[in-house]
């Protein structure tokens, strides 16, 4: 049973996430929130799989309970949402943290199928997305560690292979195409981006490209 929180500041989008999701035989909703300081009071006591967490709230906006959220080590993932299509709202959610965006105004499934996604480790946002994203705000990334030393030593955890794997991602590659490139099969590049995500501490394949940007591996248009 994924569990849900639902964070929103209009009470009938709350409703109405609450409708669909507690329809789902795979999926409870065990608490909602008016904002993100409200959020992060609620899951400070409420154990969740997945918040879905609206980008632009009165009091505390959803990047910022995002961040906080990542920063307290809560093991909820985060589905950010909003009603602006932008580069903007994505890069700084999926900055903050978040596994995923998408627009309020997608259909029920792609909602549900985000959620069980997000839920199941995997990026709700689409590679090429990804790399788009990454390649026009490069500029504005803040280095993972203080020192160029200490990112040298998180990466010197990887296997050669890994480090490819980590390259490919990073240039927007899913896993099929990566087992393609690589001529091995697609579960064995999953293998390897759960090993380049276990041993560099990161939660997802979205993660793992914002650091090798961060760290010069993957230069913007590269």
């Amino acid at each position: 049973m994924i569990r849900v929180v639902v964070v929103d500041d209009q009470e009938l989008v709350r409703a109405g996430f609450r409708v669909i999701m507690s329809a789902q035989p795979d999926m409870t909703v065990v608490g909602e929130a008016a904002d993100g300081a409200e959020a992060l009071r609620l899951l400070r006591d409420t154990v969740a799989d997945v918040v879905v967490m609206d980008i632009r709230m009165p009091v505390m906006d959803g990047v910022a309970a995002t961040r906080q959220l990542t920063a307290d080590g809560n093991s909820a993932r985060v589905l950010a949402l909003t009603t602006f299509d932008t580069d903007q709202d994505a890069f700084a959610a999926l900055q903050a943290g978040a596994g995923g965006f998408l627009l309020k105004n997608a259909p029920p499934g792609e909602l549900l199928a985000a959620i069980r996604a997000i839920a199941g480790g995997d990026a709700v946002v689409a590679p090429r997305v990804t790399r788009r994203l990454l390649d026009r705000f490069a500029g504005q990334l803040v280095p993972v560690v203080p020192t160029a030393h200490k990112d040298a030593e998180r990466l010197g955890q990887l296997t050669e292979r890994e480090l490819e794997v980590l390259l490919l991602v990073a240039e927007g590659w899913s896993n099929a195409e990566i087992g393609e490139r690589l001529h091995v099969a697609e579960t064995t590049v999953k293998t390897h981006v759960g090993r380049i995500l276990a041993k560099l501490e990161l939660r997802d394949r979205l993660q793992a490209a914002v650091l090798a940007y961060k760290t010069g591996l993957v230069a913007p248009d590269s």
